[in-house]
């Protein structure tokens, strides 16, 4: 049978159960079969001899399952708004994309810069550029931008 833990008399160890028939257990320390002592609230199961419990054991309960945590925000050493006024004052130059660790893309604007046609396209693309880390979210600028 079912039951619950009601009452435990610290100094001699005697206590009571709540069945799940509604009816009242006694017990003393010898009933109880499994290690530990037993606590008031606790769920047992037991075996019932007219109003005694006996071989009473714990029920193990179940722990709950643990809420997922809500994920740690990204951590970076780069600001999205320095890398837009970067972007907005050498642009072309393509500074900015060094500042965020992006050296290809860098080294190929200022290669381009240094042509006047190369400069007629970084000049829209810095600003672009710009534009973007404006409105990127702070979890997608730092997901994108991390230094690993």
């Amino acid at each position: 049978m079912r039951g619950r833990v009601l009452g435990v008399d610290a100094r001699t160890g005697d206590g009571l159960v709540a069945g799940d028939d509604g009816r009242r257990y006694t017990f003393q320390p010898a009933d109880w079969a499994s290690r530990g002592e037993p606590a008031i609230g606790i769920e047992v199961d037991f075996d019932a001899d007219d109003r005694r419990a006996l071989s009473i054991y714990p029920i193990p309960v179940a722990t709950p399952p643990v809420a997922a945590q809500p994920a740690s925000p990204l951590r970076n050493d780069r600001n999205k708004y320095v890398a837009a006024v970067i972007a907005f004052l050498l642009g072309s130059l393509g500074i900015h994309r060094f500042y965020l660790g992006r050296t290809g893309s860098g080294i190929a604007m200022l290669v381009l810069t240094c042509t006047v046609v190369g400069l007629l396209i970084t000049g829209p693309w810095a600003f672009i550029d710009m534009i973007r880390y404006l409105i990127m979210s702070d979890e997608e600028f730092a997901a994108r931008y991390r230094r690993d």
